[in-house]
């Protein structure tokens, strides 16, 4: 191929090889088009023709199994390179052994099969096996390791959720010696509070705040953390609730370990005129969930034995076996505007929380009108802890909850709440939480499977006025990569999950901020053995 250009570059000739004369004249504006870049691409795409082809002639002489020649840089460029295709180096014979489903019973009581991937590969060395019988070994190993982690899992669950469901014996022992005390010495069942500080537990001009327990120990610590860091003790009111049973042994608690100047008042709920009235919603829903959840769920023994459903799926149904979400302490914060009608503001404590700030600049919040006080729970630094959204508690596959609720709104939480009680008595809050409650019964608890938090989230759906996160740290339950610094630093910390502080599953890191809160030398504490760790 032979070119001829013009002296004045407004002419370019191409002669072909054989001899044959075609020629291509090409006319460029002279303002428009460099005539020596024309002359450069010209070039380049004539050698470029030629690489093309030497390319695709090397490549087909060294075949497919061969890879030693400028021929296959297409392949190793990418498959995209020159339209060529990027051939796998893996046999199918693997592919196919390895999609082939495995029965759950047709390793069992195997000894041939590897235990660990040095096993795997000492054997594959030695018997030089071909592709198929790499993939069938690989593949019956992988299995039984998975068969395997799963049964862990499941097994780590149960214990995880046999240790927070029951009580610990050293707290057993503590509430039945105080419940001995309270019926052997006077010191023991003093009113709580004085007569003469009664009408402060009416006086808005205190700082109130709810707590429902019935453990008596964590009931301590969020009072005496409350109590120490408040900046005016003399202007706080507790008002402690709890059950039938523990009322004696929280008595006597309080009554020999005072927290003066602060009022302390101790009240099971049969004390409530209210509570003893009629019917009590919150009551008949907790015995309808109860019976719906052992028939519904089976146990714990039924939910372990299921062998289809993920590790995960299994720990979210033994969660919901957890007494907590079925006691009336849990359930009771619903009706606080009934337990409490002469209070317009309170703030609500949750007994798993330890107070290290001064929590009276709360009732100098503007709360807009709103009822709830509370910290979201879909920002923050933690994204395992503040990644929470509707769609995290509520069940969106649901039409009920699909056509009234928005998935990705943010949700909030339950722990450390200020309450506008006024506002709330103007709004149906009350009937929402006893509606949704009952419709989740109706359909099996097919609306949401856990606790108070989803029916709150529903009921108090556009009455809640977002706090600062500083007020209330969360997730040093359930999750154990929480600074011991951050933690310190935060008003409120919550031990929300299993791992409750005074469990003996408690992240040890963290307990500290708990303990520091309990006398370990009182005799109460020390007959009973419970210890700093």
């Amino acid at each position: 191929m032979q070119l001829y250009i013009s002296p004045s570059l407004r002419h370019i000739t191409v002669f072909p090889a054989k001899g044959f004369k075609e020629f291509m004249k090409v006319k460029v504006g002279s303002r428009r088009v460099s005539y020596r870049m024309l002359f450069y691409s010209l070039l380049f795409f004539t050698f470029l023709l030629r690489f093309v082809f030497v390319l695709t002639t090397v490549d087909t002489i060294d075949g497919e199994s061969k890879c030693s020649t400028i021929g296959c840089l297409g392949k190793r460029l990418g498959p995209g390179i020159l339209r060529r295709r990027l051939e796998s180096n893996v046999p199918e014979v693997i592919y196919q052994v390895l999609e082939e489903p495995i029965g759950k019973d047709e390793l069992q009581g195997r000894s041939d099969v590897p235990q660990s991937l040095e096993e795997f590969m000492a054997e594959i060395k030695k018997e030089k096996s071909d592709a198929k019988t790499f993939a069938l070994k690989l593949r019956e190993m992988v299995t039984l390791l998975e068969q395997r982690t799963r049964t862990a899992k499941i097994q780590e669950y149960l214990y995880r959720h046999v240790a927070s469901s029951s009580i610990p014996k050293q707290l057993h022992c503590l509430a039945l010696k105080l419940a001995n005390e309270h019926s052997t010495n006077a010191a023991a069942r003093l009113q709580l509070p004085s007569a003469e500080l009664v009408p402060a537990l009416v006086d808005n001009s205190y700082f109130h705040f709810v707590l429902a327990s019935d453990n008596v120990l964590a009931a301590s610590v969020v009072a005496k953390s409350l109590v120490r860091n408040s900046l005016h003790p003399q202007k706080v009111v507790l008002h402690i609730i709890t059950d039938r049973k523990t009322y004696y042994p929280m008595q006597a608690w309080f009554s020999l370990h005072p927290l003066s100047p602060a009022i302390i008042e101790v009240k099971a709920l049969h004390h409530f005129d209210w509570f003893a009235k009629g019917k009590v919603p919150v009551m008949e829903a907790m015995e309808k969930d109860q019976r719906v959840r052992s028939q519904f769920r089976g146990g714990s023994s039924a939910i372990v034995a299921n062998n289809t459903e993920k590790p995960v799926v299994i720990a979210a149904k033994l969660q919901a076996l957890s007494p907590k979400y079925n006691s009336v302490m849990n359930h009771i914060r619903i009706n606080l505007p009934e337990l409490f009608p002469s209070l317009n503001k309170v703030v609500f404590l949750d007994d798993d929380i330890v107070i290290q700030t001064d929590l009276s600049p709360l009732w100098d919040i503007d709360m807009d009108g709103k009822v709830n006080g509370a910290v979201e729970t879909c920002r923050g630094e933690d994204k395992f802890v503040m990644s929470k959204r509707l769609k995290s508690y509520l069940n969106f596959s649901h039409p009920l909850i699909k056509e009234n609720f928005n998935p990705n709104e943010c949700a909030w939480a339950y722990g450390m709440n200020i309450f506008d009680l006024d506002a709330w008595r103007k709004t149906n809050i009350s009937l929402t939480y006893h509606y949704w409650v009952e419709q989740n019964l109706k359909s099996d608890l097919s609306l949401w499977q856990l606790g108070t938090l989803p029916p709150g989230l529903i009921a108090f759906h556009g009455h809640v006025q977002v706090i600062d996160p500083f007020w209330h740290m969360l997730g040093l339950g359930y999750q154990d990569n929480t600074s011991f610094a951050d933690a310190e630093s935060a008003g409120v910390i919550h031990f929300n999950g299993r791992a409750k502080p005074w469990l003996e599953i408690a992240f040890p890191q963290l307990r500290p901020l708990w303990a520091k809160y309990i006398n370990f030398s009182d005799k109460f504490i020390k007959s009973c053995h419970i210890r700093p760790s």
